[in-house]
């Protein structure tokens, strides 16, 4: 059994490894193909001195490369650090220079943001890349074509590493291109949890098949990922989502049985795609996170995906990320509910102590588990704020029901007075989303001298 998260592509490809893994463009590769990239990656990075707790930062597109670079440098003891593709050369240099990263692997496509600050992060000494440097670009960091490292390093797993599953895998910013980075401390336990208590609630197996069109970068994206890896099922990578109806025609090709979307995702779907006119046969199930969808929204997604299944699922990137779920046949009794705890964790609403309050006392929610992550890296005052009697305080008020289900009823940082009232943000950011045309909405509070 997986204790690692490399394993959950390495036991795989020991069992099944002819078993398609993941397509892109058209093209299948195989178990056996990525386990072996990723292991001459993981040797090649080995060799030019990347060690047990290094960081390396990826920057690339979701895509074959992006996965052999993640499990290969997962594979020779290497920290992970995904870096969020929608970026600057300025925030670029911000997260390397938090993260003290010691190596880059990046993309041509990202270059113009990578190249320029690299002389201005003395802590990288490692860059591999997609495509060669541009001739007039000097470099004081070794640097290997991510091609050569695949074909001229050992198809041997790297030398053995002394990491153990508590030890952290990956470092997921959650802050955007102002403020303070908050860089989430995932452990390889944590993550592993975490995927095996989804592999179990949306009852996955290596028939299963998922259309991905959220970046690896994001943790949801990731876990769609890793929990298809662990089953031996396949994933299929589609970045077009700017045209919806290609998406739908990726969806079809391959059979896929699983979809997964943030609310926008839906509703880009639902308003500006032919989602009405089609049908998907295999399609199993679909799930929605990343933060709260209307009832309204919800109910439309039932009826366009029909007869698939939708999980409405929540949780945080400190939580590796998920927490809670509605299991589909309680839906439309529990419109508007976050759900019940996933396997092998607890959600609940507690006081400012951790104390778990009675059904229908509003409080924050918070959860707990082996899916929590290990603090916020380098940041020990956010960790002590959100990290308190083992449990994680997610920031969410909520309420539970007589039967355990948890309504989310605003953020602690989101209730606006208005008139001498508390009112939540959310509660007008869902009737908003229940006007036609309306894909997206935010409400802030603006002061008024009244």
């Amino acid at each position: 059994m997986a204790t690692m998260v490399h394993h959950l592509l390495s036991e795989t490809a020991q069992h099944t490894p002819t078993a398609p893994a993941l397509w892109h463009q058209q093209t299948w590769t195989t178990y056996a193909q990525l386990e072996e990239a990723s292991n001459r990656l993981g040797t090649a990075l080995y060799e030019m001195g990347i060690r047990r707790g290094d960081r390396v930062a990826l920057l690339f597109d979701n895509s074959p490369e992006y996965v052999i670079s993640y499990y290969g440098a997962l594979k020779c003891g290497a920290i992970v650090v995904s870096l969020n593709t929608d970026t600057t050369a300025e925030l670029v240099k911000r997260l390397l220079d938090h993260s003290q990263a010691c190596a880059v692997i990046a993309s041509r496509k990202y270059f113009r943001f990578v190249l320029p600050v690299l002389a201005q992060v003395p802590a990288v000494r490692v860059l591999v890349t997609d495509s060669k440097l541009p001739n007039d670009f000097s470099l004081s960091q070794v640097h290997s074509l991510l091609s050569d490292a695949l074909a001229s390093a050992s198809d041997s797993p790297p030398p053995p590493n002394p990491s153990i599953d508590v030890d952290c895998a990956s470092i997921v910013y959650t802050s955007g291109s102002t403020g303070e980075p908050k860089g989430v401390m995932l452990s390889h336990l944590s993550i592993v949890a975490n995927t095996r208590s989804i592999v179990d609630y949306l009852n996955l197996s290596h028939k299963d098949r998922i259309l991905v069109v959220l970046p690896f970068y994001y943790v949801y994206g990731k876990t769609l990922l890793n929990t298809h890896f662990m089953v031996g099922g396949s994933v299929v990578l589609d970045n077009r989502f700017v045209y919806p109806n290609l998406i739908l025609d990726t969806m079809e090709e391959t059979a896929v049985t699983g979809f997964a979307g943030v609310p926008s995702t839906y509703m880009i779907l639902l308003q500006k795609s032919t989602l009405s006119q089609r049908r998907f046969p295999h399609l199993r199930y679909v799930t929605q996170a990343g933060g709260a969808m209307a009832p309204l929204v919800q109910k439309e997604v039932v009826r366009a995906f029909a007869p698939a299944q939708l999980f409405v699922m929540y949780g945080a990137t400190e939580l590796s990320p998920r927490l809670t779920y509605v299991p589909p046949d309680r839906l439309t009794e529990k419109w508007g509910s976050i759900g019940i705890a996933i396997p092998n964790t607890e959600a609940f609403v507690a006081d400012d102590h951790g104390n778990p309050l009675p059904p229908g006392v509003e409080g924050e929610i918070v959860g707990r588990g082996s899916n929590v992550m290990m603090g916020y890296w380098k940041n020990p005052a956010a960790t002590n704020a959100v990290l308190r009697n083992g449990c994680y305080f997610t920031g969410d008020r909520g309420i539970m029901d007589e039967e355990g289900f948890l309504f989310v009823v605003g953020r602690t940082s989101d209730i606006i007075k208005i008139g001498g009232n508390r009112v939540s943000a959310k509660e007008i950011e869902e009737a908003l989303l229940g006007i036609g045309g309306v894909v997206e909405a935010a409400v802030i509070g603006v002061p008024d001298p009244v």
